[in-house]
């Protein structure tokens, strides 16, 4: 049962990362936010304010209607996604996590790379959703930084393909329509099960297959911390449940020193 008093569950929380040997942490759009990178469905979000962009999402859309491509591309080229996006102290703190050689496993849902770019191990982190930084083939096994595409898309090219096999090109996220990789998926949920204390921070753990692993974890003995700005269908099985900033928080509950500024 999640403890009570805000006060509590912070002091609780920061024991069980204290006592805990091997952690798993899953993260969502929650820890970024405060780098400036907006949902995709809330008020300001992309598919609100454009709900033409969600087709670029949709791999039916996507693969059947060359115009869907076209203007993605553009989109894309037109300004460069999250160039000047920075990791935020949230980032840094499961860094931290993993400097005091407790981290099992990052888990993120996010496809902004934030955590490897804020210095946590790429060897550790499972992107489940993929990465909007990198261009992948749908028909073969290329795959590149997404500027090699745009450069390509800026010298005219509205839809470019392939450059091996002429296949269609997209970034490297999983689209609605397409199944997760499995491989991610057997070591997100290795994690979940080798894990002696499972750490959900900014995901609302509402996206199936992956918010499973919060089950998974419980279910082979490990103390659950959800962090999280509003309640989850996994509260109830969590030994905390803090709905509190990701940013003042998790520095706290890791130990994480704050240089004086």
């Amino acid at each position: 049962m999640a403890e009570i008093a805000s006060e509590n569950m912070v002091d609780r929380a920061r024991e069980l990362i204290d006592d805990a040997e091997s952690i798993a942490v899953l993260t969502g759009a929650g820890i970024s936010t405060d780098s400036g990178i907006p949902d995709f469905r809330g008020p300001q979000g992309l598919w609100t304010k454009n709900p033409e962009a969600e087709k670029a999402s949709n791999i039916r859309y996507y693969v059947s209607d060359p115009e869907v491509r076209k203007t993605n591309w553009e989109r894309r080229a037109s300004g460069q996604l999250w160039a000047d996006v920075e990791p935020n102290i949230g980032h840094r703190a499961l860094v931290h996590l993993e400097e005091r050689q407790k981290l099992h496993t990052l888990i993120t849902q996010n496809i902004d790379e934030l955590h490897q770019r804020a210095g946590s191990d790429p060897a550790k982190v499972v992107e489940i959703h993929g990465t909007t930084r990198k261009a992948a083939c749908l028909s073969c096994a290329w795959r590149a930084e997404m500027d090699v595409v745009l450069d390509r898309v800026r010298a005219g090219e509205e839809d470019p393909p392939c450059p091996d096999c002429g296949g269609i090109l997209k970034s490297a996220t999983v689209s609605f329509g397409q199944a997760l990789d499995p491989v991610d998926l057997l070591c997100s949920e290795e994690a979940a099960t080798e894990a002696d204390l499972f750490m959900a921070v900014g995901t609302s753990l509402t996206v199936y297959p992956i918010n499973q692993t919060v089950a998974i974890a419980k279910n082979n003995g490990a103390r659950i911390v959800i962090l999280n700005a509003e309640a989850t269908p996994y509260d109830s099985i969590a030994d905390v449940v803090l709905q509190e900033s990701i940013s003042e928080v998790l520095p706290v509950i890791v130990r994480m020193v704050i240089p004086d500024s």
